[in-house]
């Protein structure tokens, strides 16, 4: 016998993404700092703290009540401490999905081929290993996407500006006088 569901598709309800401003307690959360949580994916989902809240509030017609988590931040003194140490000790720092062997996405495969065409001796770390890192790498750089290349303890940028840079010859000329102070 074949299940037959009588729901038809859903969407979403329409709820802003707001961050979350107010990270002190789950008292202290409100509905502006809620984050729909259901647009997450669920390994996203596990530092989280639930708050839950109904969209009447929200100024929705809806009387449901939907559930939201409230996003605790992510780099702490220890992680950025830690972050600090790492581009720094490194002229060339790549933060990336998977290895500099492996490449587990194709813009962390680019910057890699860039810098490796370039003979520049370079570290990668795996943000996929640990979620606290990929989450306070976010907020330590303000970019919100990855890969992410450091040179000489700053923030270069990502793959589309690191491919700008290399077409222009500007990647080299930085790289060259990185690698050679």
């Amino acid at each position: 016998m074949a299940f037959q569901s009588s729901i038809t598709s859903v969407p979403p309800p329409s709820v802003p993404l707001f961050p979350c401003k107010s990270l002190l307690s789950k008292a202290s959360c409100s509905p502006s700092s809620f984050v729909n949580y259901s647009s997450r994916s669920s390994s996203s989902l596990r530092n989280l703290t639930s708050c839950p809240t109904s969209l009447p509030s929200l100024g929705l017609k809806s009387k449901r009540t939907a559930s939201f988590r409230c996003f605790a931040s992510a780099l702490t003194p220890e992680l950025k401490s830690t972050l600090d140490k790492v581009v720094t000790s490194h002229k060339v720092v790549l933060f990336m999905k998977g290895t500099k062997d492996f490449p587990q996405c194709g813009f962390s495969h680019t910057v890699v081929q860039i810098l490796k065409s370039l003979n520049v001796p370079f570290e990668t770390i795996n943000i996929l290993e640990n979620e606290m890192l990929r989450q306070g790498l976010k907020e330590y750089s303000s970019w919100p996407t990855f890969p992410q290349l450091y040179i000489e303890g700053e923030f270069y940028g990502g793959c589309d500006i690191t491919v700008e840079a290399y077409k222009s010859g500007e990647l080299q000329e930085l790289l060259e006088k990185a690698v050679c102070s």
